[in-house]
């Protein structure tokens, strides 16, 4: 069995991830992960099943009233989480099944620790604020994990949508020069009929757009150009200062600061270790944060997504609804 070093597992990490995982847990997991590789024949899912397993016995503790175990378990069980992927870039073991139980197990998880939380803390204290507390974290992971497959589909159809105007505008294209700067610019051979060649050719033909061109063989150039301004600034990636988005790019931490990860962390590590006084404040800031970043999200796809209504189609061509 062939022995992996330390840089062997630090390659299969994300290229960008939570700020939570690169600086809390990966340092753990990484080295775990290298002790399983090395020492041991388990799977990716079996580090997954474990991960649940240490979930639920999380779960249990948080029901006792057991928050300093319960958080710790709970940290341990997302470590392992982590694991599981590594291992599976590493072995090149993984499935399409074990993306499925990863999945499922991660709600699982979620939802029977908010449970737990709430009925151990309403059991001591006979509070209905942490019902409320367990319920609402329920409802938002679940929600953050409903709407996100959604979010990406309709990005999908709206990319779609505008390949579809471009190669079919790319019909249009001939196999004939284009001048600029006193150049012959040959676009290529004639474009075939089917839509890969013509998307190639309406790749490469963009970069020789010229101000005023719009007729002839550069069609396609024209109408590119016509559609990427209509995508309102605020719908692409925004833009952090230079020097911050070099910082966060070199530890591999995402852009955004807040996600499901972070709500996790929040509310069922770092609140119930720093006592029961602390487990419904942290909750709803994490909560407000979670839900604003989603709001911000769906509003970007809010505006992605009026590209494809005001993108000028030709007659032909076939629109997927969005």
């Amino acid at each position: 069995m062939r022995a992996y070093s330390l840089d062997d597992v630090h390659a299969t990490r994300k290229r960008r991830d939570s700020w939570w995982t690169v600086f809390l847990v990966d340092p753990v997991a990484c080295r775990l992960t290298l002790l399983v590789a090395n020492h041991t024949a388990i799977t990716p899912n079996g580090l997954t099943r474990l991960s649940l397993i240490l979930g639920m016995c999380s779960a249990v503790c948080f029901g006792f009233g057991q928050l300093v175990a319960g958080a710790l378990l709970f940290y341990v069980s997302f470590a392992v989480d982590c694991m599981d992927g590594k291992i599976a870039r590493l072995k090149g073991t993984g499935t399409a099944f074990g993306l499925w139980l990863d999945y499922v197990g991660d709600r699982i998880r979620v939802v029977c620790c908010a449970g737990g939380l709430a009925f151990g803390q309403y059991a001591a204290t006979g509070d209905l604020a942490f019902v409320l507390l367990g319920a609402g974290v329920a409802v938002l992971d679940l929600f953050r994990y409903v709407n996100a497959p959604q979010m990406k589909r309709v990005r999908e159809v709206v990319k779609e949508n505008r390949l579809t105007c471009l190669t079919q505008a790319g019909i249009a294209v001939r196999a004939e020069p284009m001048m600029r700067t006193g150049a012959a610019v040959h676009v290529g051979a004639a474009v075939r009929a089917e839509p890969v060649a013509r998307a190639e050719t309406a790749a490469h033909a963009r970069p020789m757009a010229h101000a005023g061109a719009g007729t002839g063989p550069v069609g396609v150039v024209a109408f590119a150009d016509r559609v990427e301004p209509l995508i309102p600034r605020a719908a692409r990636r925004p833009k952090l200062p230079r020097k911050l988005g070099r910082l966060l790019a070199r530890h591999r931490v995402r852009s955004h600061l807040i996600s499901g990860i972070e709500f996790h962390a929040a509310v069922f590590v770092v609140a119930p270790l720093v006592g029961r006084a602390a487990l419904v404040p942290v909750a709803v800031v994490a909560g407000m944060l979670l839900l604003l970043n989603e709001v911000f999200l769906i509003y970007r796809m809010w505006l992605f997504a009026r590209v494809a209504s005001v993108v000028p189609l030709p007659q032909e061509a076939p629109r997927v609804s969005v």
